[in-house]
């Protein structure tokens, strides 16, 4: 279980956890409006995902007030809006991704635990 503090998950973000099988994302969002969280592969030197791990590939599940319409996917990359107050979902990785493969970037202050 990991913990990330909305000061970790701003700007640029934090690289992840290694992460296998179905893990659960809590998010709490502290403003009375929505924000928003997005897993990311790392990008090469030249800022591409050229060669990169297709790290965003899996199932997505189990979401507690987060409407799944805000899902959005791509083999490098998945964002959501992020209501206020707590929310979760589950995701479950094609592949393994390895410590420091991804990184966890969120706005409007919201925080994270990975169970």
């Amino acid at each position: 279980m990991a913990s990330y503090s909305a000061e970790a998950l701003s700007g640029a973000g934090t690289p992840t956890e290694a992460l296998s099988g179905t893990k659960t994302f809590s998010l709490v969002n502290p403003l009375s409006s929505s924000a928003y969280f997005t897993i990311e592969t790392v990008r090469d030197n030249d800022g591409f995902y050229s060669g990169s791990s297709t790290n965003a590939l899996g199932t997505y599940s189990s979401f507690t007030g987060i409407d799944t319409d805000t899902l959005v996917t791509s083999s490098y990359i998945a964002s959501v809006v992020v209501p206020s107050g707590n929310s979760s979902f589950q995701f479950a990785p094609t592949t393994a991704i390895a410590a420091s493969g991804s990184n966890l970037r969120a706005t409007g202050g919201i925080s994270l635990t990975i169970t």
